[in-house]
Formats: C-alpha cells, sequence, structure tokens
C-alpha cells in the first residue's frame, strides 16, 4: 500500500436533510476511483460560519486512502458535490454538500486551486473535533489538534451528534 496516500476530507451540509446528505456522501467516498475509505468521525452539529441566516451545519471528517493525486482527488471532490446539486451562490452560504481537502499525507501545497493544509482547520472546531477523533496523532505547524481546539473562543459550539 506504499503507492497511496492518506487524506483527510471535511464534510459538511446544512440543506436537504444534511444528516442523509452527509452520510450519504461518506459512503459515496468509497466510489472514488483508487480510493477507498479508512474511518469516519462521528456527526457534528455547528452554527454556519459567516451569514447567521441559515440553519446550523452537520459535520464529519473522513480519512481515504487513494492513489489519485490531490488535485484528481479535488476534481473527484467537487464532480460529488454537484451530483449532490451544490451550490455557489454566496461566500459561506447554504449548501446541501460542502467537501473540503483538508490534509493529503504530511504535503505542504500553495495552488491557485488547492492550498494544502487546508489554510482554516487550525481555526474551525467544526473541523478540529472530527479530525482529532480519527486522528488525534496529527499536529499542525507543530501544534497538536488538541492544543488548537483548546484555544478557540468557547463561543463556537460544536454537538456531537452520535
Amino acid at each position: 500500500m506504499s503507492n497511496f496516500s492518506r487524506a483527510y476530507i471535511g464534510l459538511g451540509s446544512n440543506l436537504d436533510q444534511p444528516v442523509e446528505q452527509v452520510r450519504q456522501a461518506i459512503d459515496e467516498l468509497n466510489q472514488l476511483p483508487l480510493t477507498h475509505r479508512v474511518s469516519t468521525s462521528p456527526l457534528y452539529c455547528s452554527s454556519p460560519i459567516g451569514p447567521q441566516d441559515q440553519d446550523d451545519f452537520i459535520n464529519a471528517v473522513a480519512a481515504v486512502d487513494t492513489q489519485l493525486s490531490p488535485l484528481a482527488l479535488l476534481d473527484q471532490l467537487q464532480a460529488l458535490e454537484q451530483r449532490h446539486r451544490r451550490q455557489r451562490e454566496r461566500r459561506w452560504g447554504p449548501r446541501s454538500l460542502d467537501l473540503d481537502l483538508l490534509l493529503f499525507d504530511q504535503l505542504d501545497l500553495d495552488h491557485p486551486r488547492l492550498r494544502l493544509p487546508h489554510p482554516e482547520i487550525h481555526v474551525r472546531r467544526f473541523v478540529l473535533y472530527p479530525l482529532k477523533d480519527i486522528a488525534p496523532q496529527l499536529s499542525l505547524y507543530g501544534k497538536s489538534l488538541s492544543c488548537w481546539s483548546s484555544a478557540l473562543p468557547a463561543s463556537d459550539s460544536v454537538i456531537l451528534l452520535n
């Protein structure tokens, strides 16, 4: 399995039965070419970032092993979003499915289409908590995930659903 890379994907939804959207997308990660899901966090509920005139989000993180390149995996994730009728009407607006490529092995990438690690992992409790559930040994920028999550303001509420 040395030709596989480990990637972590953030999932979120707040439209069209968000719990089912996220659960279905988790299952569909196994159908991506040259990719299989390794683990999945529990589901969390969190307040939206940005415009507050929308429903809360359901979030999770999945780990996959893939033979795809980071950009090829991003293309597959965006195609999966489209199959879930993702609309990009406004930044941080409501969505049926949002898939973010968070980490790809230990790769640092600054590409016009993709930055790795995802530049906002360490400031989003709804990403840190589920990521810590499935990969507690990971660190970002020399700090543990626990260290990053304990530094966030208490106002960022995230509720474990399952």
